[in-house]
């Protein structure tokens, strides 16, 4: 059976492992303390040292996995894509009602989460504030693709519902949402999620 440790580290990298799968990989681990680490403290205070620390490996077993601090960073966005699209679909679908009930339910989970001690806001937007200065960066591409996978599958869900403009309507959502958060990290007034949500839900109501 899984020790709690383990699971936790099993699910930092969205792998859900059963009772007769093999360990986390050397690779895995270093992603997972990555992501412990990155989250927690931001790219820029995490040195290789403490990821190294963390992940029980030596900083050369560490560069031989990733060549370069920059390359761990975009593996720690690539590692947080699916699992959090994941549970915000999870979310919205735990949510009863029409597609307004369900997005703007969605925007309430948001905002219990927000009001959990460990909550750093969201690891795709901090990291893109971090690394403003360096346009090109992995991980900017990364944290870009999952925003536009997570858009995606907005537009997915209002064009299946019938809806004109479906891009429009989930860009606009996600905007919504982001701002949500990044407001949310000023404040930390979970409040304002809930604000975005009722706003994203008349997105979806309005058939014009």
């Amino acid at each position: 059976m899984l020790t709690a440790q383990v699971a936790h580290v099993y699910s930092l990298v969205g792998i859900h492992h059963g009772m007769t799968q093999a360990p986390l990989t050397t690779r895995e681990l270093i992603i997972a303390a990555a992501v412990d680490l990155f989250y927690g403290e931001g790219v820029r205070g995490v040195s290789m040292d403490a990821i190294a620390a963390r992940a029980g490996v030596t900083k050369r077993t560490l560069y031989y996995h990733f060549v370069s601090k920059d390359e761990l960073v975009a593996a720690y966005l690539a590692a947080r894509d699916q699992p959090t699209l994941a549970t915000f679909m999870r979310w919205l679908d735990e949510t009863e009602g029409g597609l307004s009930e369900k997005i703007e339910g969605m925007f309430q989970r948001v905002a219990r989460a927000a009001g959990h001690p460990k909550w750093k806001g969201c690891g795709f937007l901090r990291t893109a504030a971090e690394l403003v200065n360096t346009p090109g960066h992995p991980a900017l591409k990364a944290g870009a693709l999952h925003k536009k996978r997570f858009e995606e599958w907005l537009t997915s869900l209002i064009a299946a519902d019938g809806l004109d403009d479906a891009p429009l309507r989930a860009r606009q959502i996600l905007v919504l949402l982001d701002g949500a958060m990044s407001v949310i990290m000023v404040h930390r007034d979970p409040a304002y999620a809930e604000a975005a949500g009722q706003a994203a839900a008349a997105i979806v109501k309005s058939k014009a």
